[in-house]
């Protein structure tokens, strides 16, 4: 087995509409005006980690879907990645729902939801800790999904795996790098 690090690295990732509905429930804010970077940094060094990356997730609408969320989307993204935040976005995909409304009748209305962040969230995870990146994925979600990442990189003993593999291909004359 692995010895545990001192200062254990940490990358974090973070699911953006969750942490803005999250924040909004919590404490009320209307308008995503977070800063993931100070966020990540500030839960790692109260953790005693240490803030390698940051990677940033999110849906945001077309333009023409709504032209003044993905403007304030784009460029938000655009100045998280000039502050060294990885961002991955994608389009909002609309779906009717249907409510039913107290006096029996029922209203649908266009709700925007994401597709394939979550699945990216796990990817790339489940690459950072295989290529020993971080000690701690730092999730910033509300998705249950994801919970089972924790879980399989747990059953898999990953670090443990990790460790084996680089000591062969190390005596071999390789590179993990060269593996991908």
């Amino acid at each position: 087995m692995s010895t545990e690090p001192s200062r254990k690295r940490a990358i974090a990732f973070i699911d953006g509409q969750n942490l803005f509905h999250a924040a909004r429930e919590a404490i009320g804010y209307g308008w995503p005006n977070y800063d993931v970077l100070r966020l990540s940094q500030i839960v790692c060094r109260d953790c005693g980690g240490e803030c390698k990356a940051v990677n940033f997730y999110t849906g945001i609408p077309e333009r023409s879907d709504n032209a003044a969320w993905n403007h304030f989307w784009q460029a938000k993204l655009g100045q998280m990645g000039t502050r060294g935040v990885e961002v991955f976005s994608r389009p909002l995909r609309y779906r009717n729902q249907t409510v039913k409304l107290p006096d029996g009748k029922t209203f649908a209305f266009l709700v925007g939801q994401e597709k394939g962040v979550d699945v990216r969230i796990a990817l790339d995870i489940v690459r950072a800790i295989l290529r020993d990146e971080c000690d701690v994925a730092l999730v910033f979600s509300q998705d249950q999904d994801l919970s089972e990442v924790a879980e399989e990189i747990r059953e898999l003993d990953i670090r443990q795996f990790v460790s084996e593999i680089h000591g062969i291909l190390t005596h071999e004359g390789n590179t993990i790098e060269d593996m991908y």
